[in-house]
């Protein structure tokens, strides 16, 4: 038997939003965690269309493709050219579970929620030759998973080859989180066994790793276990997390000693009202300065997420964050633009609401407004998320943030990584178009590495514009903001 499991690309990794190393980053890890299910005589392929181009001319017996919202399209075309050449086409993933009646117009199969006790299922009725149209997920465990089939990964193509899943889901229900429609009808987070978790990082080959968990640190008993089972090992890893998981004692400390270097961190508002709009509970009454300053204490990068559109922005919030983030020397962002996904408690009361702009699914890529914001114009929400983002990667932004770590080291390694992220894309361009994405891993680990030796005090604010003068900045500031409305 013949299996092709197909990632397709996203909508903005071909169109003009493309920024070829972002879709570089991570190989398809849960469709070589569901290859790990096919027997040994199977013949099987995972292509991923952001990394190489898909060959379609081939016939196999059963095609297997993971879909996101903004793929949904190309993966639904894709689905047709195969179901009229006569394979099995299965659909899963988060839009197929969001939306299933229109995927299954696309398909034989599809999945709904994870896949650890469908997928084998499945499998059995494929080999009896009656396999269901719809499988829907209800017992929710990560135990005795098969070896993940790393080998059919092309580990060449990826900065971060060593991606890893140790759990699923998230203990916090956001409404504005995809997750939610995902794990309905059972459990919405659980862990593997540690030993298990170790054993799989134990098969990694050299030193990083980027968990792509949605909250690693969710379970402390298991996060705790984790992190003393890491110690001694020797990774540099970069993983996301909560801004009370980082406030929490003793965990940060011990995820440090196993080698966290980087942390992604879902600030998303620093409005209170819109925390609790969007019942983003976790968030509330947290010192958001003291969890990074307690990130950069411990050798930590941070990376911070923020959302604008929620109804309590009006159009100052941009300037606001932006201005914040740089001077808490932040020292990646990630901005978006609130997109309510099918099948959340966002897009219920926002459709509810009659705010639905647009149901072109290409567009819900959090770069587009398909709703009607409350307190400006959607054409201004959408023109403010691009302002932030090039306001927070100006050199002079990134000289500022540099300053507020209060010292020459700390100030020159957060410049080599905000601007090794954002202002060398014409040297990860060339990088990636000759397929060698891979031999900047020694650069990234270099940089990780130096950061674990940090100890970065909080320069007091009448001190960062004459430091920031010191490392290049012009002094400059932003724009009026009615160059946004």
């Amino acid at each position: 038997m013949k299996v092709k499991m197909i990632l397709p690309a996203l909508t903005e990794a071909t169109g003009p939003f493309w920024r070829p190393i972002k879709y570089s980053l991570f190989p398809p890890l849960g469709l070589a965690t569901l290859a790990g299910y096919l027997d040994n005589d199977v013949e099987v392929e995972i292509q991923d269309e952001h990394v190489e181009p898909l060959h379609l001319d081939d016939r196999p017996d059963l095609v297997v493709i993971q879909v996101y919202i903004t793929s949904a399209t190309r993966a639904y075309r894709i689905a047709d050219h195969y179901r009229r050449r006569g394979a099995h086409v299965a659909l899963g993933g988060l839009h197929v579970t969001a939306m299933p009646e229109e995927a299954a117009a696309h398909a034989d199969t599809v999945f709904l929620g994870p896949g650890e006790d469908t997928w084998p299922q499945f499998l059995k009725d494929f080999a009896k030759g009656g396999p269901r149209h719809l499988y829907r997920s209800t017992v929710r465990t990560l135990a005795g998973l098969p070896r993940i089939r790393r080998d059919l990964i092309k580990r060449h193509l990826y900065l971060v080859p060593n991606s890893i899943v140790v759990s699923r889901g998230c203990p916090h229900v956001c409404d504005f989180c995809y997750k939610e429609a995902f794990f309905e009808g059972g459990r919405g987070f659980y862990t593997q066994a540690v030993d298990d978790a170790l054993i799989e990082i134990e098969r990694l080959p050299g030193r990083h790793l980027y968990f792509l968990d949605d909250h690693l640190f969710g379970d402390r008993r298991f996060a705790t276990a984790l992190f003393d089972g890491m110690r001694g090992m020797g990774r540099l890893w970069q993983a996301a997390g909560t801004v009370n998981a980082v406030l929490a004692p003793d965990l940060l400390e011990r995820a440090v000693a196993a080698g966290l270097r980087s942390l992604f961190v879902g600030f998303e508002t620093l409005n209170p009202d819109n925390l609790v709009g969007q019942r983003k509970y976790q968030n509330l009454r947290r010192d958001y300065g003291a969890a990074i300053r307690r990130l950069h204490d411990c050798g930590v990068m941070v990376n911070g997420s923020f959302v604008f559109g929620m109804d309590g922005d009006d159009p100052g919030v941009f300037a606001r964050t932006v201005d914040w983030a740089i001077d808490q020397g932040i020292e990646t962002a990630t901005f978006h633009v609130l997109t309510p996904y099918p099948g959340t408690a966002l897009h219920r009361r926002i459709s509810a609401q009659g705010r639905i702009r647009t149901t072109d699914w290409d567009r819900y890529d959090t770069r587009h407004a398909v709703f009607e914001p409350a307190l400006m114009s959607a054409d201004t929400l959408e023109r403010g998320y691009h302002w932030a983002y090039r306001e927070f990667y100006r050199w002079r932004s990134i000289a500022r943030g540099a300053a507020a770590h209060g010292s020459l080291l700390g100030g020159l390694r957060h410049v080599a990584y905000a601007a090794g992220w954002k202002k060398f894309e014409p040297l990860w361009d060339a990088v990636i178009r000759v397929k060698r994405t891979a031999v900047m891993l020694p650069l990234l680990e270099s940089l990780l590495a130096e950061f674990g030796t940090r100890r970065s005090p909080v320069v007091p604010a009448e001190r960062r514009e004459s430091l920031a003068t010191g490392l290049g900045s012009t002094g400059e500031r932003r724009p009026p903001l009615a160059r946004l409305t």
